[in-house]
């Protein structure tokens, strides 16, 4: 079951990414990567306006990162990849935006709203049968500053 997944909706429900961040897109494809690896589901990730428009090198096997070209919008990519979907009933949309949910329900996918597949992201909690301690595990400042560097090519 893929993901097509409005990206800003989603980032602007996330308590530890800012729109306002620089590298917000980045910061939230580590996240689906992480998503993907613990579900085996694939992910598509749209975006509005990047540089270039179209498929990103931040792309992996499981997650495809989209840029709308600029003067579109990562709803218009969203509703345009709805329309010529095959195999709707696999396909899980991820927006904020009625129209593009709406859109999905009408071709029989799965619509989620952004706020709902903040949850489905979380990583399952760890139970440490010594301690009976839950803890959510995310990437270390660390480790998401090294994958910064890959997916900006800053040093």
């Amino acid at each position: 079951m893929p993901y097509l997944i409005d990206g800003h909706n989603l980032i602007g429900q996330l308590p530890d990414i800012s729109l306002a961040d620089p590298n917000d897109e980045a910061k939230l494809v580590q996240k689906l990567m992480g998503f993907t690896a613990r579900t085996q589901r694939r992910c598509v990730v749209v975006f509005d306006a990047g540089i270039t428009g179209g498929r990103s090198r931040m792309s992996t096997r499981m997650v495809e990162v989209v840029f709308a070209p600029r003067g579109t919008s990562a709803d218009h990519i969203m509703l345009q990849r709805i329309a010529d979907a095959r195999d709707t009933q696999y396909w899980v949309v991820v927006s904020s935006d009625r129209e593009v949910l709406s859109a999905a329900r009408r071709r029989r996918m799965r619509a989620v709203r952004s706020t709902d597949f903040v949850g489905m992201m979380r990583p399952q909690l760890a139970h440490d049968k010594d301690d009976d301690d839950h803890t959510e595990r995310y990437p270390s400042p660390a480790e998401v500053d090294a994958w910064l560097k890959i997916f900006t090519g800053r040093e």
